[in-house]
């Protein structure tokens, strides 16, 4: 028809169907042939790439490929490149739905993720938040999830929220259940003391129905494919941090299909629901009594944290907050520190806490084999500051071997021995008493 000079749209309206097809037709097949590529295949192998280390999310594709490589593809051309060339294929599942009226229940859960902080690959426990109608989301990311944890998280969640939903649905997990499951189950004092405070109810759903909070599980993997996915993240802060922003720009700004707007938005219209969060929150923390030891260090999750020497004995008050760590005797904050949890076995030391005698003999003055061997060379004195860079504490034990060797063997010898120890980078005193002796082999001994 369109050889016979019969024009697009009488075409389209003889076969009706649309212009855009028949153009397609019309430009794309020539005696047979295949129809004409978009003209962003030559990005396919970065695209590939792009999609694995994505999970699959194609807006996150698009945002890397315009921040990493410079490359700008619309949306519609990304997901029509990603479905012709068979890089994704959906697969379809039934699914149900439910209805959820303003302020009447939010669900939480958790999830582990491994994540790369730093130069390390740690198991992290992500937690999450979310309001059912508004579908409003909160996560935060912790080494561990006890029930210290969740009485953390779950004050922060609902501070963020600025309000309370009646309900809040959960798992029948042991961190928050103390025995039983589904809704008879008996949920933990700690978590129900919580649940007083903000006007909470929590509820467990029913064994084998992890689809009662399909809200938060599907969260869950809007963050692995979206937030996790091309991050670095340097240390917990950083990644709690992220995380926070992510859900206010990212999370809860765009639009939802079955909202007909955004999270925030919907928001808006459900805050009149939600209970309103106390004036006064109480801080979570736990409590621990301690006896300081005879260091002066008080122990708490393997690791040890300084007080005054003074209290050396005594008992005092331990409290674990989520990021310090605060130690009372009586009413009276002793000592603060920044809480560690990302080594064991460690010491934090404030050094204020310390005996000014202690201190004073730590960084006093040059020792007596110090003095003794300073002075004659400077030759020497640059192999005793390495000697002592390369040693634990003041270097006493190596300084004493020093002078020992430098009072048993010919002066002459000696220091020709460290001037050869010197260039060679020898700080081991065993080789140098060996270069010693091979110097004065044949000057003093027949061998």
């Amino acid at each position: 028809m369109r050889i016979r000079g019969v024009s697009i749209s009488e075409i389209a309206r003889i076969l009706m169907i649309d212009r855009k097809t028949v153009r397609s037709v019309i430009n794309g097949y020539h005696g047979g042939q295949e129809m004409k590529t978009s003209r962003y295949e030559e990005h396919l192998p970065i695209i590939r790439e792009l999609f694995t280390q994505c999970r699959g999310n194609v807006s996150r594709v698009r945002d890397l490929l315009r921040e990493t490589h410079g490359i700008s593809i619309p949306y519609a051309s990304l997901t029509w490149l990603v479905r012709h060339h068979g890089i994704r294929k959906p697969v379809k599942k039934q699914a149900g739905i439910y209805v959820f009226e303003p302020g009447r229940e939010m669900q939480h859960d958790t999830s582990p993720f491994k994540i790369h902080l730093g130069q390390k690959k740690v198991t992290t426990q992500c937690a999450a938040l979310i309001l059912a109608y508004s579908r409003k989301l909160f996560i935060q990311f912790y080494n561990r999830f006890t029930r210290f944890e969740a009485g953390v998280f779950l004050t922060d969640a609902f501070r963020y929220m600025d309000g309370t939903c009646q309900r809040c649905t959960i798992d029948n997990t042991s961190v928050l259940v103390v025995r039983g499951a589904g809704p008879d189950a008996e949920i933990a004092p700690q978590i129900k003391r919580l649940g007083n405070i903000f006007g909470v109810q929590f509820v467990p759903h029913h064994v084998r129905h992890p689809d009662r909070k399909a809200r938060v599980e599907n969260a869950f993997g809007y963050v692995m494919k979206n937030f996790l996915s091309g991050r670095e993240f340097a240390n917990w802060p950083d990644l709690n941090e992220q995380a926070l922003q992510w859900c206010e720009t990212v999370a809860n700004k765009r639009s939802k299909r079955s909202l007909g707007m955004s999270a925030d938005q919907a928001w808006l219209a459900e805050k009149p629901f939600l209970t309103p969060v106390p004036d006064y929150v109480p801080p979570v923390y736990q409590s621990f009594y301690r006896v300081v030891d005879t260091q002066g260090y008080v122990s708490l999750d393997t690791n040890r944290y300084s007080v005054p020497y003074k209290l050396i004995g005594e008992k005092v008050e331990v409290q674990k907050h989520l990021a310090k760590v605060l130690v009372y005797c009586g009413n009276r904050i002793m000592a603060e520190h920044e809480r560690d949890i990302e080594h064991r076995d460690k010491r934090i030391t404030n050094a204020s806490h310390r005996s000014p005698r202690l201190t004073k003999k730590a960084s006093g003055s040059a020792t007596k084999e110090e003095k003794i061997l300073l002075g004659e060379s400077e030759m020497l004195d640059n192999y005793v500051l390495e000697l002592k860079k390369r040693s634990h504490g003041r270097g006493m034990v190596k300084l004493r071997r020093l002078l020992e060797l430098k009072r048993t063997y010919p002066k002459q010898a000696f220091y020709k021995a460290v001037k050869r120890a010197l260039e060679y980078g020898l700080y081991d005193l065993a080789r140098l008493e060996k270069i010693i002796l091979t110097l004065i082999a044949g000057e003093y001994f027949k061998l």
